[in-house]
C-alpha cells in the first residue's frame, strides 16, 4: 500500500482521479476496454468531480457499483443508485454500467451481477474507507474469507452514524438497515485500488489502517496485503498519524 498525503481534499480527488485515469487508459490500450468499481458517499465529491473531465474513452469503460441499501427507492436522496448516475453516467456516458436496484430481490441482483463479474477482472477499484474502517458496507468483523461476489449484510451502528453525520438520513430509524455488498475477497480482486479518504473524520479510520496489523476489527487493513492500492489522504485525515509510520508507506 501507498498512502499520499494531498495539501486539501480538492487535490486529493485531483491525484486520484489522474491514477485512475491512466490505469484506466493502460487497460483500454492493452485490452481494447476497461472494467471500474465505484464507490460513493461525501468523501468521493471532489474525485467525480475531477475524474468526470478526464481525457478517457467513456465508451470503452463498464462500470459496476460496489453497494447499494436494501429497499430503497433510486429517488430516494440517500440512493448511491442515484448518486452514481447524477454524478458520473449522465456526465460521461460509459459504455456499459451495472447499477443495483435496491428494490429488486437482493438474490437474484447478486447472481446477475456474479455472472458479469466472473467474466473478467475489474481494472480499477475506487474504494473508500469508512469510519469504522469498512471496506464497501463490510463492517467489523468482517469476513476476510467469504468468496462470494456480493452478500447482503446488516449494518452497524457505527455506520449508521456515519450516514446520519453525511446528511443522508434525517435518523436512525429512517435509515436503511441492509445493503447489498460487495465482499472484501473480491474488492481485493481488483487489479489496482484507489481509495480516497478525506476529512477530519476519516482520521482514527486512517491511523488504524496504517498503525495496526491486518484486522478484520479494521477492515480496511486488508488492503495493505494488495500489490497496487494508494490511499489518498488530506491533511485532516492523515493528522492522527506521524511522519514516521506515514515514511513506511511512500
Amino acid at each position: 500500500m501507498k498512502v499520499v498525503v494531498a495539501k486539501d481534499s480538492m487535490e486529493l480527488g485531483k491525484l486520484a482521479s489522474s491514477q485512475a485515469t491512466k490505469a484506466i487508459n493502460k487497460a483500454i490500450e492493452e485490452t481494447g476496454n476497461a472494467r471500474i468499481l465505484l464507490s460513493t458517499g461525501a468523501s468521493q465529491f471532489t474525485f467525480f468531480e475531477h475524474f468526470v473531465k478526464e481525457d478517457i474513452d467513456w465508451s470503452k469503460v463498464e462500470m459496476f457499483h460496489l453497494d447499494e441499501y436494501v429497499g430503497i427507492s433510486e429517488n430516494h436522496p440517500a440512493s448511491f443508485k442515484k448518486y452514481l448516475t447524477e454524478r458520473f453516467i449522465s456526465k460521461v456516458n460509459p459504455a456499459k454500467y451495472h447499477l443495483i436496484d435496491g428494490q429488486a430481490d437482493p438474490e437474484k441482483t447478486i447472481a446477475e451481477l456474479t455472472a458479469l463479474l466472473s467474466q473478467k477482472q475489474v481494472d480499477v477499484g475506487l474504494i473508500g474507507i469508512g469510519e469504522n474502517g469498512h471496506i464497501a458496507f463490510n463492517d467489523p468483523p468482517a469476513d476476510f474469507d467469504d468468496q462470494r461476489f456480493y452478500k447482503v449484510v446488516t449494518l452497524s451502528d457505527t455506520c449508521l452514524e456515519q450516514q446520519l453525520h453525511e446528511g443522508w438520513f434525517v435518523s436512525k430509524d429512517e435509515a436503511f438497515k441492509q445493503a447489498i455488498s460487495m465482499t472484501c475477497s473480491k474488492i481485493m480482486d481488483c487489479k489496482t485500488i484507489i481509495s480516497a479518504v478525506p476529512y477530519k473524520v476519516k482520521a482514527k479510520a486512517i491511523h488504524d489502517t496504517l498503525t495496526m496489523q491486518e484486522t478484520n476489527l479494521v477492515p480496511a487493513t486488508l488492503m495493505k496485503k494488495h500489490p497496487d492500492c494508494t490511499v489518498y489522504c488530506d491533511p485532516d485525515s492523515a493528522s492522527l498519524v506521524n511522519e514516521k509510520v506515514l515514511a513506511q508507506y511512500k
